[in-house]
């Protein structure tokens, strides 16, 4: 996908990739804890890690041998700006929208993999 806003709704469109950003809210998370609460494998949870990566919603590291993720909540931003367009939305305070996603994707039903 070319257009960055593309790119951040197609990865918001996946519930196990909200899922993940949901738990990326509390703090940054090795890769294989992110994987654990989730019945696929870990190349499974690496693509959608990618995607989100790609998107600008996470950032990944390396420490030492083990890889982190982390949120990166302004990739959200370029999204609100454009929701904000049609003018029935009022101004979005990001602060406020992070909670909104945090107590949203938490209230979301476990998928099964």
């Amino acid at each position: 996908m070319s257009d960055p806003l593309d790119t951040v709704f197609h990865a918001l469109a996946d519930p196990t990739r909200r899922r993940i950003l949901s738990m990326l809210l509390e703090d940054d998370m090795a890769v294989t804890d992110v994987a654990h609460p989730f019945e696929m494998s870990l190349a499974a949870i690496s693509k959608h890690l990618g995607i989100l990566t790609r998107a600008g919603l996470i950032s990944q590291e390396r420490r030492g041998r083990v890889k982190w993720c982390k949120l990166e909540p302004d990739a959200l931003r370029d999204a609100s700006i454009w929701m904000q367009s049609f003018g029935q939305f009022e101004a979005v305070n990001l602060d406020a929208f992070e909670k909104f996603l945090e107590t949203e994707l938490r209230a979301m039903p476990e998928e099964d993999g």
